[in-house]
């Protein structure tokens, strides 16, 4: 199933409502490569169509660990649909392979939410439950917290019985000093934010006199430590699967040269990430990141925050940049910014709760159902932004249970499948009729079903 693309791209701004008007594409083909997703590991192939040079098509066929066939168009082969896109003329046919007619609606999901195209689907993808979202592979894996002897030769752990514990999640980082990867699984981690192998800044293959200075190259080496305690060494390092994405901390140089502009406005604090989440550093051996409360930390989990913001301006300076200069970059966690600031209007006459309790959703399998506070930011990701305040019930699907079928659950009822995530214990709170609600229901993990507000009846 497609899962929130890495790249998390400020492109992905929709509208709030709706299908995105299709795209005319242009007949000018400059080429084609087929490939296999980085995110949902099936085959695809894509046009290279419109105002694209040979030489950026190429370089994004790279990108995907194939070759631009020049002149060639994708070969007529079984397909789900075709997600079409237009960015200023550079247009886009992706070719979404295959023939398994239950990944109808999650191709057009991850095409239209996470992609910003049009979704054209093939005849396969034409039937009456095309559009129900499902998830029933990889889910997102939720944070564990996992305890471990320390390994022969390092020192004992910080916590209860000389034990080493990690949040093995995304935001999470293992003590000082040691390695996160020794103590935590990767493999979950890279579902929860999806990897790809992406090329460094071009500026690292230039010389850089800086790491002639010892107090530069004892900073460079302390971000390195950093990094390697946190869950950032899943992605960021050469034991990834297929390669470092973006920056590798075991590579020689200067490794803060690999980053791009952006990403080092994102150290500095300068653009916001507080929506990729974060855990509070006394319950992460005392690494900290950007939250809600800290907005403008580092998007960079660290114990000496002040030292990560200074080399991060540091560099920032280096290059000529200033904070002015993404005063406008409000996205910086991209789609779950756009999916945190989402404004829900009102349900439509399949969704809501009716005057019984009974809950009904869009077409889709559920799980995770909320109930919220009109008012309530939407719920994102773990560990601190998946219950905000103003949560008023939430179901969560029990472990290896199928997604829950619309029409089956009852408010203030927990099915058997599914296991009550708030409030703690007890019942929820009565809906008060003729007062304003927000329903959320997800698919999984940002892959929204319904978002609207209902009155209680």
């Amino acid at each position: 199933m497609i899962r929130l693309v890495t790249v998390l791209a400020t492109a992905v701004l929709l509208s709030a409502c709706g299908d995105p008007e299709k795209p005319v594409l242009s007949k000018k083909l400059i080429g084609s490569c087929d490939y296999i997703s980085p995110f949902t590991n099936d085959p695809e192939c894509r046009d290279y169509l419109g105002d694209w040079s040979v030489e950026d098509a190429q370089a994004g066929c790279v990108k995907l660990k194939s070759t631009l066939k020049v002149g060639e168009p994708c070969p007529d082969e079984p397909k789900l649909g075709d997600c079409l896109t237009d960015d200023k003329g550079e247009q886009l046919n992706i070719h979404i392979l295959g023939t398994d007619s239950t990944k109808c609606g999650s191709s057009k999901t991850g095409c239209q939410f996470f992609g910003g195209g049009y979704w054209d689907p093939a005849p396969i993808c034409g039937g009456p439950n095309a559009d129900e979202i499902v998830v029933n592979d990889n889910p997102f894996p939720m944070p564990e917290h996992i305890c471990v002897d320390p390994l022969p030769g390092e020192p004992v752990g910080q916590s209860e019985g000389g034990q080493v514990c990690t949040w093995q999640m995304i935001s999470g980082a293992t003590e000082e000093g040691r390695t996160f990867s020794d103590y935590a699984s990767c493999e979950p981690v890279r579902r929860q934010r999806p990897y790809s192998p992406v090329p460094p800044n071009d500026r690292y293959n230039q010389s850089d006199s800086r790491m002639t200075d010892p107090a530069y190259v004892e900073d460079v080496d302390w971000f390195r430590a950093q990094t390697r305690a946190s869950a950032c060494v899943c992605c960021h390092d050469a034991k990834a699967p297929n390669g470092p994405s973006v920056w590798d901390i075991d590579a020689t140089g200067n490794v803060l040269n690999m980053f791009n502009d952006r990403g080092i406005a994102m150290g500095a604090g300068w653009i916001s990430t507080v929506g990729f989440g974060a855990y509070p550093p006394e319950e992460n051996n005392g690494f900290a990141r950007a939250d809600l409360t800290h907005p403008n930390d580092s998007i960079f989990p660290t114990t000496d925050m002040a030292r990560m913001i200074r080399i991060f301006e540091d560099e920032a300076t280096h290059r000529g940049l200033k904070a002015a200069d993404f005063a406008d970059d409000t996205y910086g966690a991209g789609p779950l910014d756009v999916l945190r600031n989402y404004q829900p209007e009102a349900c439509s006459s399949e969704e809501g709760i009716d005057s019984k309790g009974k809950i009904t959703w869009a077409p889709g399998r559920a799980r995770y159902v909320y109930v919220l506070e009109e008012g309530t930011i939407s719920p994102t990701v773990p560990p601190n932004l998946d219950l905000p305040d103003g949560v008023i019930w939430r179901l969560d699907l029990a472990e290896g249970e199928a997604p829950q079928k619309n029409d089956t659950v009852t408010y203030g009822a927990v099915p058997d499948t599914m296991v009550q995530r708030f409030p703690a214990s007890g019942a929820p709170a009565p809906l008060v009729k003729g007062q304003k609600y927000y329903l959320y229901v997800t698919a999984d993990v940002v892959y929204p079903i319904s978002r609207c507000i209902f009155t209680a009846k």
